[in-house]
């Protein structure tokens, strides 16, 4: 071989190094984004106890199916309560609260901010605890 057809010819290893990067370029975003999910999911930016009455608890969703409820928080009486909403994400708690539909509860809560999408909850606050107050 002559020296000019030595460097046409191509590298040895050069198919295996574009696989590698072709397969980096795809893997990379997912495993962030799982990531990123991950921390979201089991890291809380806040916590604390929400009292009143549950006035609502459904299971709901097209493909990912989130135990979803309403509280209403009574100020002073004859005022117009404000409604929180929440997300559950543990079935037990889940179950204590669908029999609760109409009582006035105590819930612990926590606040996860910045999550990717609605298959993990509809709310940013996922509650952990329930205690029926009267």
């Amino acid at each position: 071989m002559t020296a000019a057809a030595d460097a046409a010819a191509p590298r040895p290893g050069w198919k295996l190094k574009t696989k590698l990067v072709l397969t980096g370029i795809f893997v990379a975003p997912v495993l962030l984004f799982t990531l990123y999910t991950l921390l979201v999911l089991n890291w809380s930016y806040s916590d604390g106890f929400r009292s009143g009455v549950l006035q609502k608890f459904s299971r709901k969703g097209w493909v990912c199916k989130t135990h979803e409820g309403e509280l209403a928080q009574f100020v002073v009486a004859g005022v117009s309560p404000t409604i929180w909403l929440f997300s559950v994400r543990n079935p037990r708690v889940a179950h204590q609260l669908d029999s609760l539909v109409g009582r006035t509860v105590r819930l612990h809560y926590t606040e996860h901010r910045g999550i990717p999408t609605t298959c993990f909850a509809t709310t940013n606050y996922f509650v952990d605890s329930v205690a029926v107050t009267q």
